[in-house]
């Protein structure tokens, strides 16, 4: 598994934290705004060459990056990641669990078995290998504990037509957070979920342009700045681990979530 690793950092006391799904869209700027706010960041996704351009972007914060190549669904692979991890920076204090794909939108009966389990391998038991490695790092590092938020998504509360793995994994993850919540108490590991609607990225750009509603029509619906996602984790990065926002829903205001559209 190839890897890059940037020169040591200065900041021996900085906060330590990985995102997963980092080389895109949402991940990306939360790994940017992790970097400009002081974190020393492991950024981890699939493709080296784009983790290497968001560490390029962060300029001189660059230096307190690590980019690793990296499959969530690959337990050996995600072993390896937080090995790197904790050898370079020695601890770890925030996990972000960002990494997830959609599969395509076919009704349920239409949906492929690979897509299927490419969707939960992904998106649900990526986040808990990755959860699993956290917690033995953060249990018996000194000072204790940390942090870990997961990306929930809105479709963790209401499915779009179309998109049941998705959606299924993403209700799961509701399950994760909470499990994580309630057996990370006794190492001081704390755990939320902020579930994210029509951020502006390339993944949600068909949105703007019409998508399927669930009275069959097509509608464009609205999108928000993906700069407002990295806010709102910042703040819930922010508290101490004694505070916790357990569910937070950062949303585009007039997108067909609340009510009936």
């Amino acid at each position: 598994m190839t890897q890059i690793q940037s020169s040591k950092s200065t900041h021996s006391a900085q906060k330590v934290a990985l995102v997963t799904g980092a080389g895109s869209g949402i991940g990306k700027v939360i790994s940017l705004a992790l970097l400009n706010n002081g974190y020393a960041v492991v950024l981890a996704g699939r493709r080296l060459d784009a983790l290497n351009a968001t560490v390029a972007e962060a300029g001189e914060h660059g230096v307190n990056a690590l980019a690793v190549s990296a499959d969530v669904s690959d337990p050996a692979s995600v072993k390896r990641l937080f090995s790197q991890t904790q050898a370079r920076f020695g601890r770890l204090d925030l996990l972000i669990n960002n990494a997830g794909v959609f599969t395509p939108s076919v009704s349920l009966e239409d949906v492929d078995y690979a897509n299927w389990k490419a969707s939960v391998d992904i998106n649900l038991t990526g986040a808990f290998l990755c959860t699993q490695e956290a917690f033995r790092i953060m249990k018996v590092q000194q000072p204790g504990g940390g942090r870990i938020i997961n990306n929930g998504s809105i479709s963790a509360h209401a499915p779009r037509p179309n998109s049941v793995a998705y959606t299924a994994t993403k209700h799961a993850m509701t399950g994760l957070t909470k499990a994580t919540s309630l057996d990370g108490r006794k190492y001081n590991i704390a755990c939320g979920q902020i579930d994210i609607g029509n951020a502006a990225t390339d993944m949600t750009e068909r949105m703007g342009q019409g998508i399927l509603q669930a009275n069959g029509e097509m509608a464009a619906e609205p999108r928000m700045s993906v700069d407002h996602v990295a806010e709102a984790v910042l703040y819930m990065a922010s508290l101490p681990l004694g505070a916790n926002v357990q569910f937070m829903t950062v949303m585009a205001t007039n997108m067909p979530f609340v009510g009936r559209g």
